[in-house]
């Protein structure tokens, strides 16, 4: 399968769950026990073994294929919206690798239940949070650009003015949403209070 075709099949089976992970993020923004409640709810789904396996075969296709077409293509690369669609996805790459990394090392190594408090325990120890802020503030704003300029290429051609709505509607949602998940986590919207076992990795008690 070419590398372009590669990368276009996991990214439709991430960006659905992305956009799911997102919504069960901005359920905090009632309390965590939402988010919690959302998070188990879709575990059951998510958590099968096959369903996982297939995530996690898509989140080593998508960083391969991604971090290939920007390598290659880096030279070649010309205009605003080329140049946003290539960083973020390069920042999309890395995300994914440190991410699932970490999530899986939480759950296998750590014996964590990698639930809200596992996110968000870096915003509150200095001086991780300075690293952590703006780590899942450019992430969510990196999805939300990268399928925005996927679109944008999809109608640039027929339909220039959609094209342009769409990547703008699309950097004003993902900033929003980046904002409103970043100060979730940070306890700034409502209370949050890290349990020790979350904090401790961190060299915390």
């Amino acid at each position: 399968m070419p590398l372009r075709s590669l990368h276009r099949a996991s990214a439709f089976v991430l960006v659905a769950y992305a956009l799911l992970h997102i919504g069960n993020h901005l359920a905090a923004l009632h309390s965590v026990t939402s988010h919690i409640s959302v998070m188990n709810a879709l575990r059951v789904a998510y958590r099968q073994p096959l369903i996982e396996g297939l995530l996690l075969i898509c989140v080593l296709s998508q960083v391969v294929s991604g971090l290939g077409l920007a390598i290659r293509g880096w030279a070649a690369i010309e205009g605003r919206v080329a140049r946003l669609q290539a960083v973020s996805g390069i920042y999309l790459a890395l995300f994914l690798l440190i991410h699932v990394s970490a999530v899986l090392l939480g759950r296998a190594m750590l014996g964590l239940d990698t639930n809200f408090y596992f996110a968000a325990a870096g915003f509150h120890v200095a001086p991780f949070k300075w690293f952590f802020a703006p780590y899942y503030f450019l992430a969510v704003l990196a999805l939300f650009a990268h399928v925005g300029c996927a679109l944008y290429w999809r109608f640039h051609s027929s339909a220039p003015r959609r094209a342009k709505m769409g990547l703008a509607g699309a950097l004003i949602a993902g900033t929003a949403a980046s904002l409103a998940i970043s100060l979730s986590l940070a306890g700034k919207l409502q209370p949050v209070r890290i349990p020790a076992e979350y904090t401790a990795p961190y060299g915390m008690k």
